[in-house]
């Protein structure tokens, strides 16, 4: 056996010996290659396991409620106060689910009545009754439509929103303040049909990564990009832990294969989830159908109301912002309102004041407004990118300064950089404040598809930072942008819907009442102009809320004989 075992080992020895020189050779072949070829080598590794593991990377069942409990633990008040706020915002619902679409609620075959309540003059109150019925004609029994409605007349540029009473039986009452004399048109439209709104509410909890969210990571050559949000379903796959030192707001990105954590250069919107409803939920989203339908009268639409009066007044206890009267928005309570109908006008105004803008684009509206209507005004080039910023302008013949910056993630903006991620409140605490001092702040659409309580405990840090601000500086002016109704088809109403908007606004309202705060109040401005809802209202709209803010940065002076008034 041994003799014939040594004719072989030459043989064995030579194999051997070129299965070494071979595992040599691809060693030195490999430290040739340089950094791009290994990166795009890794690349391609990287794109095949994400097309055969893409359940992984864009998970499609994981209750995603449990995101709304992450960051700092809030105090005892805190955590009352939330339970309040959810409770405020709680929404009647069907008592029976899954009925078929014939039972729904059809805008179609609804009506409205104006109730006969005698003689109307400026200073009272229209009352309007509404009678939900679903498509078979019948009488719906239960309450959960979202409706919203206005009365106006074209002929002046004239509009008011009305306050909706859900009886929760089918029938609603809307209030309207009569503000103007003439005839006025009462116009009502159902947003979403109750059933649809019970939709809205199980993604919301559900489905809160419907919009998800990517990082791009890089060192020299090699990058990665990884999916990111406000929380992860922990997998087999570590995370990258971004939560905000200071705030302890949360945010996460799954780590890279090959790179460290700090290595993230930016933050962008990766896209929206598809299919997200059954075939029978898609059928309470159709355009024409019932999404923003309008409700028609069943009798007359419009009423004449005789001017105040004498001695009547009619600016007490209305519960409402303003309206418009020939195309101007003219507020019902605290600030006189002035017109600033030239660049000089405003200039003159913001003379010597610097006005900080954060937030999302409804927000970065006023910065882009401003710069357009005012010569004076130069922008530094900071080579942001366009619609992200940061953005910067200055008058220095008038000492004016306005910045704008965007507020931290969640945000759906195309690609920002990491080093732009900045929390609004972060940002309230740099300020040194003053007289000299604007601060406006516009924080709701990127926030429309989590939880309520993701919101809320956003704006717990925003109000803790204005609180410290104006305690520093008291006289510092700051304005709170509210939220606006925008354009809905069946696909945006999932992400954007109005009814996601009206619930954040409700809740911003309570949580800054009794501040030293200035509410721009972006959903009456825009419900009650003619304009088309849009997401970034007209010009017309933002021109309105130019001047609004312009008239609390350079007040009417009183004269002293009204003040005693006043005092008294």
């Amino acid at each position: 056996m041994k003799k014939y075992l040594s004719k072989y080992v030459p043989f064995f020895s030579l194999l051997g010996l070129a299965g070494l020189a071979l595992v040599l050779w691809n060693i030195t072949m490999l430290e040739s290659w340089n950094c791009q070829t290994v990166s795009t080598y890794l690349q391609l590794q990287n794109s095949i396991q994400s097309v055969l593991k893409i359940s992984e990377m864009f998970p499609v069942e994981f209750n995603y409620s449990y995101c709304s409990h992450l960051g700092q633990e809030p105090t005892e008040e805190e955590a009352k106060e939330e339970r309040y706020l959810l409770k405020s915002i709680s929404w009647s619902e069907p008592p029976v689910l899954g009925l078929p679409l014939r039972q729904s609620s059809d805008p179609a075959q609804s009506y409205y009545i104006i109730q006969d309540s005698g003689e109307l003059q400026v200073g009272g109150q229209l009352v309007v009754n509404v009678q939900i019925n679903n498509f078979l004609g019948q009488p719906k029994k239960h309450g959960g439509d979202f409706l919203v409605a206005r009365l106006h007349t074209p002929e002046l540029g004239a509009g008011v929103v009305g306050r909706v009473l859900d009886h929760r039986n089918g029938n609603y009452s809307l209030f309207f303040p009569l503000l103007w004399p003439g005839a006025v048109q009462v116009d009502v439209t159902m947003v979403h049909p109750s059933e649809a709104v019970m939709v809205l509410k199980r993604l919301r909890e559900e489905q809160s990564d419907r919009v998800f969210f990517k990082s791009l990571f890089r060192s020299r050559y090699l990058s990665e990009t990884t999916l990111c949000n406000l929380c992860l379903p922990v997998k087999k796959q570590p995370l990258c832990n971004y939560t905000d030192p200071y705030t302890g707001e949360p945010w996460y990105c799954y780590k890279p294969k090959l790179l460290d954590c700090d290595t993230r250069i930016n933050h962008a919107k990766g896209g929206y989830k598809k299919n997200l409803l059954t075939s029978y939920e898609k059928k309470f989203f159709q355009s024409a159908v019932n999404i923003k339908i309008p409700i028609h009268a069943a009798g007359m639409d419009n009423v004449t109301v005789l001017p105040a009066s004498k001695g009547q007044n009619t600016w007490k206890n209305l519960e409402f912002s303003g309206f418009y009267y020939r195309g101007s928005w003219r507020p019902l309570t605290g600030v006189v309102m002035r017109q600033f109908n030239d660049s000089s006008a405003i200039t003159q105004c913001l003379k010597g004041k610097m006005l900080y803008m954060y937030g999302d684009s409804t927000v970065r509206q006023w910065y882009e407004y401003l710069v357009a209507q005012v010569p004076e005004f130069k922008e530094l080039n900071f080579y942001s990118p366009k619609n992200v910023g940061p953005f910067m302008a200055v008058d220095s013949n008038h000492s004016i300064m306005l910045r704008y910056r965007c507020h931290g993630p969640p945000i759906r903006f195309t690609t920002v950089s990491s080093a732009e991620l900045h929390y609004i409140s972060n940002e309230l605490d740099g300020l040194r404040g003053g007289s000299d001092t604007v601060v406006m702040i516009s924080i709701w659409s990127h926030f429309s598809t989590f939880p309520v309580q993701v919101y809320i405990r956003r704006l717990r840090h925003i109000r803790r930072a204005v609180i410290r601000l104006l305690n520093r500086e008291p006289a510092t002016l700051v304005l709170i942008r509210t939220a606006n109704l925008q354009k809905l088809d069946p696909e945006s109403s999932l992400y954007n819907s109005d009814w996601f908007s009206q619930q954040l606004d409700s809740v911003l309202r309570i949580m800054f009442k009794g501040l030293n705060v200035q509410l721009v109040d972006a959903w009456e401005m825009t419900l009650a102009h003619h304009q088309p809802h849009q997401l970034h209202p007209s010009p017309a709209i933002i021109s309105n809320m130019i001047q609004f803010i312009l008239s609390h940065i350079c007040p009417v002076r009183r004269k002293r004989k009204r003040d005693s008034y006043w005092a008294r």
